[in-house]
């Protein structure tokens, strides 16, 4: 029986994402190849910790002290040791706004999904609707979203899919975020799923997706 891949899920809002990996673990995608072992939020009282808490899931509250020596390697730290405490296999950010140090043996391990189609349009403040606003500003014809690799770098990590979709001349950013976030809903548990089926292999910039049947070896843990 195939061991169910461990996922920790980074949140700072809503709880969209969350909510939709959820989902496929029951009923699509990932039924049979993942469970969500732990759930991060950046803050207090967001709308992701209640569907943590709702789907049974461990959620915790991190929060950075920005003012404090050496915050942003503490608050990594904290991060890290929760993760390593639920034996993380994948980390997913799904909404998640806190920069974090990622050690080493974390890098392959940590996924991110942008909504636009990186290289353009991401970087540090790029996120949320301040994305689909720059499409539509710069008359984008086409956008839609990217899963990557996190390292310590906004945005640059290894690209492992994306999905596209038509900007329309009548496009507001809302419709173009609703439009986006249709595909993230594909995209994400896709990305989730080759990991778990060892079918991701990362050299330097590039992510090769093997065969089905044709598994990389797995970073351990």
């Amino acid at each position: 029986m195939r061991k169910l891949v461990r996922l920790g899920v980074l949140v700072s809002g809503g709880g969209r994402t969350l909510e939709n990996i959820l989902k496929h673990i029951r009923t699509g995608t990932l039924k049979g190849l993942a469970e969500v072992a732990v759930v991060i939020a950046s803050r207090p009282g967001i709308r992701g910790i209640e569907i943590a808490k709702a789907a049974g899931v461990p959620a915790h509250i991190i929060r950075r002290n920005p003012g404090a020596p050496g915050s942003v390697q503490a608050y990594s730290d904290a991060m890290v040791a929760r993760l390593d405490e639920r034996n993380v296999d994948l980390v997913c950010m799904a909404g998640f706004l806190s920069y974090w140090v990622i050690p080493e043996r974390y890098l392959g391990r940590v996924m991110n999904i942008h909504p636009a189609l990186l290289p353009a349009f991401g970087g540090e403040g790029m996120y949320g609707h301040r994305v689909h606003e720059a499409v539509l500003a710069h008359g984008c014809k086409v956008s839609g979203c990217t899963v990557h690799f996190v390292n310590n770098t906004y945005d640059d990590g290894p690209i492992v899919l994306q999905r596209a979709v038509p900007v329309r001349a009548e496009d507001t950013p809302d419709n173009l975020a609703a439009r986006v976030f249709e595909q993230e809903c594909i995209a994400y548990p896709e990305a989730i799923r080759l990991f778990a089926e060892g079918r991701l292999r990362i050299e330097g910039r590039i992510v090769h997706v093997l065969p089905s049947g044709k598994a990389a070896k797995r970073t351990p843990r």
